[in-house]
């Protein structure tokens, strides 16, 4: 009965939760500026009558108590925008913000937890402990969670569960695979230091661009070969500045890169080979090196019991058809923070539409969701909060 109820109450709820994704799309804010987000988002928790607190600099932690006792359950959505251009005219609430714009799909994570959130309010009496909901900042940039975590968001957790909207996962599909699901994410920065000359005298110098080239072709055999091929990775220089002039040999070189994977220990041989590849290139070439590693997410490795869980949850409320076996993804995600010690899970929600022109990738200016697809997000939110508090082989 209650199942039904939360169905109803969301499904109810529908055009309103459209309406507020909506306005968020309309006013996009970038990691830590959420704050019109933030105020919108306390308005709409005032309305209903659940208690929160703000976290600084922006974001929201909010607390359902139940009308019994039991455990408590972190649902988490994100809240930021992208520096990213809109390019979608098709639609009436396109950013209003230039070169700002919600390209994957916080907007509507925010709405669907709020709907969730109406909807277990109302059946607070009945639940058997206690749902935390979580607005967190920053998510691009990797600081939200740990920002969320250190202003005390995972005291007295006991699961936590989160989802991101999908367009690479077709519309009314969703996954929660067990296992790997989003990869860490680090940034690197390498710095060679060579000397500079005259183009027609290159015996007088170490010329910093021969030291990046060969770097860069030969860091990819830390892939190859010395990482495991059932261990999957991804090392990746973007950006390679170096050279002013045609005719002047370059003395400096700074270059630019991501590393990603699934596994820690995996992820601490590339780190420590990327430092010996740097450091021996330079020998080679009498120059110098300096590598700057700055550890990103971790990766999000779903809990089996949480990940079981979450599939039952769908199978029940949409349908066995309804349950999608999505490959993991070499993407990064902050929620990583949440799952490093406690138990749980994240879900795709699938929005990939041709016919209504959301199968853009995220990140993109012409990303867009099926919203449609939101109905189930919010009522997987609160059905896997429901079913996790009244199950008890946790």
């Amino acid at each position: 009965m209650i199942n039904q109820q939360i169905n109803k109450l969301i499904e109810n709820d529908k055009h309103n939760m459209i309406d507020f994704r909506r306005d968020l799309h309309r006013h996009p804010e970038l990691p830590f500026e959420e704050v019109r987000t933030t105020n919108k988002i306390a308005q709409a928790l005032d309305n209903i009558g659940i208690v929160y607190r703000r976290t600084e600099p922006t974001g929201i932690i909010a607390e359902i108590t139940g009308g019994k006792a039991g455990k408590t359950i972190l649902l988490r959505a994100d809240i930021d925008a992208l520096p990213v251009q809109e390019l979608n005219d098709k639609i009436d609430y396109k950013s209003t913000i230039d070169g700002k714009m919600h390209a994957c799909g916080h907007d509507s994570h925010t709405a669907m937890l709020l709907t969730a959130a109406k909807a277990l309010y109302q059946i607070r009496d009945q639940l058997p402990g206690n749902v935390r909901l979580v607005f967190q900042p920053a998510e691009e940039i990797a600081m939200g969670a740990k920002a969320m975590v250190k202003q005390g968001v995972l005291e007295n957790i006991d699961n936590v569960f989160g989802m991101h909207i999908w367009s690479q996962t077709p519309i009314n599909k969703i996954s929660c695979v067990e296992g790997p699901s989003f990869a860490s994410a680090d940034l690197l920065t390498i710095k060679f230091r060579g000397k500079g000359g005259h183009g027609s005298m290159p015996h007088d110098t170490v010329d910093a661009v021969m030291v990046a080239s060969a770097f860069v072709m030969n860091v990819q055999s830390i892939v190859s070969r010395e990482v495991d091929p059932l261990e999957p990775a991804v090392v990746t220089i973007g950006r390679m500045e170096v050279g002013t002039r045609f005719n002047v040999i370059a003395e400096n070189a700074i270059l630019e890169g991501t590393v990603r994977c699934f596994n820690t220990a995996v992820r601490e041989k590339i780190v420590n080979a990327i430092k010996r590849y740097a450091d021996q290139v330079a020998a080679m070439y009498r120059a110098t090196a300096d590598v700057d590693y700055v550890y990103g997410t971790l990766p999000v490795i779903n809990e089996n019991r949480s990940a079981l869980l979450a599939q039952t949850v769908i199978q029940e409320a949409f349908g066995d058809d309804c349950l999608y076996q999505e490959r993991p993804t070499t993407g990064g995600e902050d929620f990583s923070y949440y799952t490093e010690n406690i138990p749980g899970a994240f879900a795709l929600l699938g929005s990939g539409n041709p016919k209504k022109d959301t199968q853009w990738a995220h990140h993109h200016g012409c990303f867009n969701i099926d919203e449609d697809a939101m109905v189930k997000g919010a009522e997987l939110y609160a059905q896997y909060a429901w079913a996790y508090l009244n199950q008890t082989k946790f």
